[in-house]
């Protein structure tokens, strides 16, 4: 059983990493192409800088919630467990 577990385990972070990796290829892709678009039609004028920084923004953030989730328990994790010590804290005190 801990073995199933632990696949699964494994298999979610992989399909998680694999999500990112996706999103930062399409990133680039359509960026690059902005680019080319906009040096092509108004080279004057760069508006491809906004969408690459709001997407960028975005893209940001799914990395940090694909890996620093990886890096021993969950963010998640990590604060139920605290919220269980403070509550099992709040019941010895309770009697």
């Amino acid at each position: 059983m801990e073995h199933q577990e632990a696949y699964e385990k494994a298999k979610k972070r992989v399909e998680a990493k694999i999500g990112f990796y996706i999103h930062l290829a399409v990133f680039v892709g359509v960026n690059l192409l902005l680019i080319v678009i906009n040096l092509m039609t108004a080279p004057g004028h760069l508006w491809f800088r906004w969408p690459l920084m709001g997407w960028g923004i975005g893209l940001f953030f799914h990395g940090v919630g694909v890996f620093a989730s990886f890096k021993g328990d969950s963010i998640k994790k990590r604060m139920i467990e605290k919220e269980m010590e403070t509550m099992r804290k709040r019941e010895v005190d309770d009697k």
